[in-house]
C-alpha cells in the first residue's frame, strides 16, 4: 500500500489510537483484576471475550457500571467497580515509540484526525493522561460517542462525512486487519500498522 502513496495523494491522515498512537496491554488488565480477585491472570484471560456487552460498551449502549457487572458474571469474580476500573485503565502502557514526533511533523502539513473503538472509562483516562500527544488531532472520533464502531461501514461513512473530504483522499492507519479491510471497502486508503515504522514509511512516501 505504501508504494501507491506519493506527495499530494491524500489530504487527511486518520489514526486509530490503540497500538498506533498509544500502546496497550491486555495482560496488564488481567494481572490487575486477578490480583484483586485472588485468581490467576491466565484463568481470567481464558474467560474474557469480546461479546455483546463489550461491543455495547464501545458504542455507548451500556455504561461502565453495566459493563463491569457483566464482567463479574463472565469472569466469575467479585471485585468492586473501582477495582475493575483500575485494571481496565491499566491497559495503557504509554505512547507508541516515536509516534509523537511523527504526528507533530505531519500536523504541520495536513489535518490529523483519530478514530477509535473505545468506551467512556478509557476516554476519561487517556484524554487526560495522554493529552499532549492527542493534541495533534483536530477531532477524535470515539465509537462510544458516535454510536458506531469499526469495521462497520456506517462508522467509516460517518467519519468521512464529518471530516468533509472524499474518502479516497483520507489515509487511515489501524493495527487491526478487519478495520483496514472495512476502511478500504468504504473507499479510504489504509495502512495496516504493525509498528511505528509503518507510519514513518507512509509519511516518507507522502513527502512528510
Amino acid at each position: 500500500m505504501t508504494s501507491q502513496l506519493s506527495p499530494n495523494s491524500v489530504d487527511v491522515l486518520l489514526f486509530d489510537i490503540g497500538r498506533v498512537v498509544l500502546d496497550i496491554s491486555f495482560d496488564r488488565v488481567m494481572a490487575k483484576w486477578a490480583g484483586h480477585a485472588g485468581r490467576r491472570p491466565a484463568d481470567l484471560a481464558k474467560r474474557f471475550v469480546v461479546d455483546d456487552s463489550f461491543r455495547h460498551h464501545e458504542i455507548g449502549r451500556i455504561d461502565d457500571a453495566a459493563f463491569f457487572a457483566n464482567l463479574r458474571r463472565s469472569l466469575g469474580i467479585e471485585i468492586s467497580d473501582e477495582e475493575f476500573l483500575e485494571g481496565w485503565n491499566a491497559i495503557f502502557t504509554g505512547e507508541m515509540p516515536g509516534i509523537a514526533s511523527l504526528l507533530e511533523t505531519a500536523a504541520k502539513r495536513m489535518p490529523l484526525y483519530a478514530f477509535s473503538n473505545t468506551n467512556p472509562a478509557h476516554v476519561d483516562y487517556f484524554s487526560v493522561a495522554y493529552a499532549d500527544v492527542l493534541r495533534h488531532f483536530r477531532t477524535v472520533f470515539l465509537s462510544s460517542a458516535i454510536g458506531l464502531r469499526k469495521p462497520d461501514a456506517e462508522a467509516y461513512d460517518h467519519v468521512v462525512k464529518a471530516i468533509g473530504v472524499p474518502a479516497s483522499r483520507i489515509l487511515f492507519f489501524d493495527d487491526t486487519a478487519a478495520n483496514i479491510e472495512g476502511a478500504r471497502a468504504r473507499g479510504l486508503q489504509a495502512i495496516h500498522v504493525t509498528s511505528t515504522d509503518d507510519v514513518a514509511r507512509a509519511l516518507t512516501a507522502l513527502g512528510i
